[in-house]
């Protein structure tokens, strides 16, 4: 490349030609002095030649047995997606992929992190497209791209571990869009029978999980999608630890003393419960009033 020297220093430059009619210009090697500073201080950048399309022309023609999955139809070659990641991230940086089609992305990120155990993570966005059941894919248990994109990172994950034996996160976790936890209560009280309100005993819609409100509790929160979540059983009921301390809840009723003390011995910063987990407002200004005294750093919030 041009003005980078074999040593990857690019202190080398042209000159264009002096006279008019000539054809060649001039090639100078020498370091300006500004250079040789660098050079002598240990700043001195290298470079390296930039890529281009032909070098991964082989690689295009392997793709559809790429990470397990035979899938032909957009999938780019995971060298090209290496080399994109390296040039581009740093080793804690996030790499989202709008276009996920079979996890290509994912899989080379995961190939990154095993070369240089960076710690790299991955959005990848795809809507559930359903495959032509005709197709091989379908015939294979694959109704949608997404679905075939999740068995893809699954398949390279094992596959990147036995090979190389990193000591990387290969794990992930799926959100799907959905409408909100929380009941339409947009209208006036006026709007609605007495029958009709008591179906607002809770502002929660009924088919929503625990793990559904956790999500929501987690988001609202600000914190990340990705951090470590531990559910233990206490008191029969179920309390999700998150990072650790940075967040628990509990949604499941009724919230028992039993469970407010595990949920204040670690000082969590926050503490979520569901309302109707409390019988009468009684008990949830007891809660409230026994993690004041026992974690008084943390911030409750209801919902």
């Amino acid at each position: 490349m041009e003005g980078i020297g074999e040593d990857g220093l690019g202190y080398r430059y042209f000159t264009g030609p002096k006279r008019p009619g000539a054809t060649k210009g001039k090639f100078y090697s020498g370091v300006p002095l500004e250079r040789r500073q660098e050079i002598e201080a240990g700043r001195a950048k290298k470079y390296k030649p930039i890529i281009n399309f032909y070098d991964y022309s082989a690689s295009f023609g392997n793709i559809r047995h790429e990470g397990g999955i035979d899938f032909r139809g957009g999938k780019k070659p995971v060298k090209m997606l290496k080399e994109l990641i390296k040039m581009s991230t740093g080793r804690d940086d996030i790499v989202l992929d709008f276009f996920a089609g079979s996890s290509s992305t994912a899989h080379a990120v995961m190939e990154v992190n095993a070369e240089d155990q960076g710690n790299r993570k991955f959005i990848m966005v795809q809507l559930p497209e359903p495959v032509d059941e005709n197709s091989d894919y379908y015939r294979a248990g694959f109704t949608t791209i997404s679905e075939m994109g999740k068995e893809r990172i699954r398949r390279a994950a094992r596959k990147i571990r036995e090979e190389t034996g990193a000591e990387i996160d290969y794990g992930f976790r799926v959100f799907k869009v959905d409408t909100s936890n929380m009941k339409d209560v947009s209208d006036s009280p006026g709007a609605f029978s007495q029958e009709q309100l008591s179906l607002f005993a809770s502002n929660i819609k009924e088919d929503r999980t625990s793990e559904d409100l956790l999500v929501q509790a987690i988001l609202a929160c600000g914190l990340e999608l990705s951090l470590p979540i531990e559910t233990r059983d206490v008191d029969g009921r179920k309390v999700h630890f998150v990072a650790e301390n940075a967040l628990v809840a509990c949604f499941d009723e009724p919230v028992t003393d039993a469970v407010v003390r595990a949920v204040a011995t670690v000082k969590p910063s926050r503490a979520v419960f569901r309302d109707s987990s409390f019988a009468d407002d009684a008990d949830r200004l007891n809660a409230e009033e026994m993690l004041k005294r026992f974690s008084p750093g943390t911030e409750v919030n209801v919902i």
